[in-house]
């Protein structure tokens, strides 16, 4: 016959009489949510595979390759051979017959996988395509 073990519930953990914690199942998931890094991002991100050129600031050589995810401010890249953090880059969106110049930079980066670039600023009205492109969009968000 088993003893039972007292118990206290403070904001979703079990205190048991050892004083050990014990997450209630039941509150995992709001725990998880409570703990995870607030999301940075201003605008919704979208599945999307669109040709991109990106030139380092300074570098000539233009690296060719598809987004896998993109929004009004930013898109994420792969690569195998990936750039730095903070790089500063140019970058030519080709968005069905509109292509769109814009300055990023890099703000994340997952060696042998691929880079978040942010955008900083977009040349003339390819902030407006952009949005209309991605407005366009069948599906949700990312």
């Amino acid at each position: 016959m088993g003893v039972p073990i007292k118990s206290a519930r403070v904001s979703g953990i079990v205190k048991n009489r050892t004083g050990a914690d014990n997450l209630n199942s039941l509150d995992q998931p709001l725990l998880k949510h409570a703990l995870a890094p607030p999301d940075r991002r201003r605008d919704p991100r979208h599945s999307v595979h669109v040709q991109i050129e990106l030139r380092e600031v300074g570098n000539d050589v233009p690296i060719r390759m598809k987004t896998t995810d993109l929004s009004r401010g930013g898109c994420y890249v792969e690569l195998m051979t990936t750039l730095s953090v903070g790089t500063c880059v140019t970058a030519t969106l080709w968005l069905n017959e509109c292509s769109v110049r814009l300055k990023g930079r890099v703000v994340t980066s997952h060696p042998q996988f691929g880079n978040g670039i942010k955008f900083l600023e977009v040349e003339g009205d390819g902030g407006k395509a952009l949005a209309q492109y991605l407005e366009g969009i069948n599906g949700h968000p990312a």
